[in-house]
């Protein structure tokens, strides 16, 4: 059996949370750590805090030069990836642009997709334009829904289009105000095309993501890479087939590219402690399935509050808060408060110097840099309330 805090070192450190990426380029840390998983929250600034010590203004700057940025990728979710992945990102994601299938299931054609989104690509040469825009220049190539594409969540034909030329390369999402933790959007035309030139095959982009998910996450099951890839089990199968994975140990479902395990074995977990406050759905955990494999034992029954109350944290699948991390085993939780500019936190360790400054570190970047630490778009002040509340009682009683 493995040594489990060397297991969870071995994570860290393949992340990039051991200090290794210190100065690194917000392209770099994704590279290494993986894509940051992106739903209009601050978890893609805390990945590249946390590891290289990129402030937002850089990370804005890095995405404004099209070095890193936020596309829909993995299972048609949006990640922020790094230019090198910009085609594969899109590639892999195309299978699972949904909104075509709602429409057609309200009697729209691809005959009239495709005239909408000529007509889109004509408007967006004289420069970006929003959705309301877009809804005007359009005219009569954009239809209304009406009441049954209310129902489904659908109300015109425009976003069909968008989703359809996002997915092509054709045009590229630009925050109104630069930032990735906003959900208001221009759209641009992207020039040139990142998929221009790209080769590879459905099947090999899936290969290719197996590649990438391995040297992130490994040892890993195919199974997470399934879950993390959107495929079915026979899809997955065969896009690992090609990487000639190694086991962990012996018939054992955890994985390795060739060569890794090797490193594995002759990887020493660091004696100090190395902190890092992360969003909820870092690389390090959205990566594994579940989170026991992060948890100590002892910390299996500890509660954090959910939307249904407090639950032990071995019973959830995704964490209800962001984390605090410490060689890869989680070691406390957080949020933070508007109200009172400060972090919001309790450890399931003693509170040492290090831990402090690490704490300090980053309430320092979340209250003159980002203003708040939401988790996704619909997280506010409000809705988080009763955590913090939780956070700051178990803190007081630890």
């Amino acid at each position: 059996m493995a040594d489990a805090s060397k297991l969870r070192a071995w994570y860290a450190h393949r992340q990039g949370l051991d200090g290794s990426l210190r100065g690194a380029s917000a392209a770099e840390v994704l590279e290494r750590a993986g894509w940051a998983r992106s739903v209009g929250g601050v978890s893609p600034y805390l990945t590249l805090f946390s590891r290289a010590g990129v402030n937002r203004e850089s990370a804005d700057a890095a995405a404004a030069k099209l070095e890193i940025y936020e596309l829909p990728s993995a299972r048609g979710c949006t990640y922020v990836l790094p230019a090198s992945d910009f085609a594969l990102g899109l590639k892999v994601g195309q299978s699972f642009a949904g909104e075509i299938k709602t429409a057609e299931k309200l009697g729209v054609t691809a005959k009239e997709i495709g005239k909408l989104c000529d007509t889109v690509l004509s408007a967006l040469e004289k420069g970006p334009l929003d959705p309301d825009e877009l809804r005007q220049a359009a005219g009569k190539a954009v239809r209304n829904l009406g009441l049954e594409g209310q129902k489904k969540g659908l109300t015109t034909t425009m976003p069909v289009a968008l989703e359809q030329l996002q997915a092509q390369g054709e045009i590229r999402r630009i925050p109104t105000n630069g930032r990735f933790d906003i959900q208001r959007y221009r759209y641009a035309l992207w020039r040139p095309n990142p998929l221009r030139g790209f080769k590879l095959s459905p099947e090999a982009a899936m290969t290719e993501l197996a590649r990438r998910f391995f040297t992130w996450a490994a040892p890993a099951s195919v199974a997470e890479f399934q879950a993390f890839a959107g495929l079915g089990v026979k899809a997955a199968k065969a896009a690992v087939e090609p990487l000639k994975l190694e086991p962990m140990a012996s018939g054992g479902e955890f994985l390795f590219l060739p060569g890794d395990r090797a490193k594995y074995e002759a990887f020493r977990p660091p004696k100090d402690a190395k902190y890092a406050l992360l969003g909820s759905i870092d690389s390090l955990f959205l990566l594994r399935h579940g989170l026991k494999s992060l948890l100590d034992p002892r910390d299996l029954e500890r509660k954090a509050m959910s939307e249904k109350g407090a639950r032990p944290l071995g019973e959830f699948g995704d964490l209800p808060d962001h984390a605090i991390a410490d060689r890869g085993r989680i070691v406390g939780l957080w949020e933070y408060d508007t109200a009172s500019e400060s972090i919001a936190w309790t450890a399931f360790v003693k509170k040492d110097k290090a831990l402090l400054e690490a704490v300090a570190r980053t309430e320092q970047f979340v209250k003159e840099q980002l203003g708040d630490a939401r988790s996704f778009g619909l997280d506010s002040p409000k809705s988080r309330a009763p955590r913090v509340e939780a956070l700051r009682k178990a803190a007081a009683t630890a």
